[in-house]
């Protein structure tokens, strides 16, 4: 773990050093002004896509789709949790675990 941090830090200082050498050489300004130009339109442009590329064509549903959808949505609405759980006839029978055998008890012939 130690060994990526001390060569993640020692990326991070070239590229810093490499940046300094690069703004303060006055020829090679615009070399780095065209890539900033690029990576600032490209995040602007993920920020806040054009209002056409953002449209999806509208479809309209028939009319028997749309009751369908209408008829569902109102059933879902009307029904609560409680409606929902069904009631079912469970019965309890008794285990054998932990419990002394009755049948030791009885002989097993008379």
């Amino acid at each position: 773990m130690r060994r990526h941090a001390i060569i993640f830090w020692t990326a991070i200082t070239l590229a810093a050093i490499g940046l300094l050498v690069l703004l303060l050489d006055p020829g090679s300004r615009l070399n780095i002004l065209i890539p900033l130009i690029i990576v600032a339109v490209v995040y602007v442009l993920y920020k806040f896509p054009p209002r056409r590329m953002n449209k999806r064509p509208k479809v309209k549903p028939s009319k028997r789709t749309a009751a369908k959808l209408a008829a569902k949505n109102s059933t879902v609405r009307k029904s609560s949790p409680a409606a929902k759980r069904k009631q079912y006839p469970f019965q309890v029978i008794d285990g054998q675990k932990g419990k002394p055998d009755p049948s030791d008890d009885v002989p097993k012939y008379h």
